[in-house]
């Protein structure tokens, strides 16, 4: 499992994207199409019309990650895209949901609980 940063932003591309794409095409989409830097601190996801391949595009002080992974079977649970909606703004937990082949939405899961010390 990739270990991504909690706090990082997970933006989901809806739509399928053509997974022939590399990472000049991809800042293309964030850029002109989300009208956002992709040079940012936020992880882009991008899923193909078959739902096997997923690509996440990263920034990373100097240079772009270009995260890659295809499933032999199975497809993910890309959520339901609607019309008017470019992107979908998700937590890191469920970025790793998805990657595992779960929904993003999990009612069994346990909530995420933040600790706070009042020493």
């Amino acid at each position: 499992m990739i270990g991504f940063s909690e706090s990082l932003p997970v933006i989901l591309i809806c739509g399928p994207t053509d997974m022939r794409k590399s990472i000049d095409g991809l800042c293309a989409i964030v850029a002109y199409e989300l009208e956002q830097e992709p040079c940012s601190d936020r992880l882009f996801v991008f899923c193909g019309r078959t739902r096997n391949r997923l690509k996440i595009l990263q920034w990373s002080a100097n240079g772009f990650w270009l995260h890659y992974k295809r499933l032999e079977k199975g497809a993910f649970k890309w959520p339901g895209i609607e019309d008017d909606e470019l992107s979908l703004t998700i937590s890191t937990r469920q970025l790793h949901w998805l990657l595992e082949g779960l929904p993003l939405e999990l009612e069994q899961a346990h909530p995420h609980v933040v600790y706070r010390y009042h020493g």
